[in-house]
């Protein structure tokens, strides 16, 4: 079957007309499947998905993928070795144990998009989370699916029980905002510095992996009373931007006559005329 016309509800269509193997998904995760997969399409990527099951999931990604993707399913039942296909390579490896990510990592390099629709326990899924987080390439997803059973005994969950995967996310969320610690335990990891944005869903995280730079304030258009040093730094930042180096270094200075020492104007008068003299020679 060659690739579907890149029509909105192509995976719930797939999966309610089923011509492949056995496969269980939520209802509602098609249309959040379809919201951030959508834009992978049209290029050959790499996805991982751990759970096999019967091999039903990496058969509808694969017909909803380019036809040139590589689709990689772990399990640990050995069984499922017996579902490669062309295009659909399989590995055996528990969740539980960093060596089995250690060697997908070393076979397969990095990937576009990682879906966690594994064992669905709590040390399962936050291994697989930190092992494989890093192996998501700049400008792919990490997905964790099934993220109900945070609450459920059976799993090892129940509400805000410390060891959960959502308890485990809360913990992301603080890392986003790590630019703005003033705690010593508190600093910028790999996630503030590459989780462009977390989406939660029922049962679901979705992780946009982007390059994340400093965030930066800017200001614009003309006072009408007096500023404080840090609304003169933002000011200056804007100028900077549009290098318009001469008013940016003015409003440097005036933020450091208020506040001699200011560290975010003296790092920017710094980056300013550094970016200045570039130009001039």
């Amino acid at each position: 079957m060659q690739q579907a016309d890149n029509n909105s509800d192509f995976l719930f269509q797939y999966f309610d007309n089923n011509p492949g193997r056995l496969t269980s998904k939520w209802l509602h995760y098609f249309a959040i499947y379809e919201r951030h997969l959508r834009a992978y399409r049209s290029r050959p990527i790499r996805l991982l998905e751990y759970g096999v099951y019967h091999g039903g999931s990496l058969q509808m990604w694969k017909q909803y993928l380019h036809p040139e993707s590589l689709i990689v399913g772990v399990d640990i039942d050995p069984r499922c070795r017996a579902l490669a296909e062309p295009g659909i390579a399989i590995e055996i490896g528990d969740q539980e144990d960093p060596k089995t990510h250690a060697c997908l990592r070393e076979r397969y390099g990095d990937f576009d998009i990682v879906i966690d629709d594994g064992g669905h326990s709590m040390q399962q899924q936050i291994v697989t989370f930190q092992e494989m987080y890093p192996a998501v390439k700049t400008g792919g997803l990490y997905i964790a699916e099934d993220l109900h059973t945070s609450y459920m005994q059976k799993w090892g969950g129940s509400l805000r029980h410390v060891g959960t995967f959502i308890e485990f996310s809360k913990t992301l969320i603080d890392q986003l905002h790590a630019w703005y610690s003033e705690s010593e335990d508190f600093k910028v990891d790999l996630i503030t510095e590459s989780a462009y944005a977390l989406h939660f869903y029922d049962s679901m995280l979705i992780i946009e992996k982007q390059a994340i730079k400093h965030p930066t304030v800017l200001m614009t258009g003309e006072p009408t009373f007096a500023m404080n040093a840090l609304e003169y730094v933002w000011l200056a930042g804007h100028y900077r931007r549009k290098a318009q180096f001469a008013r940016a270094i003015s409003f440097c200075q005036h933020a450091l006559e208020l506040r001699p020492g200011l560290p975010e104007a003296t790092s920017l008068l710094a980056d300013i005329l550094a970016e200045q003299a570039k130009t001039t020679t």
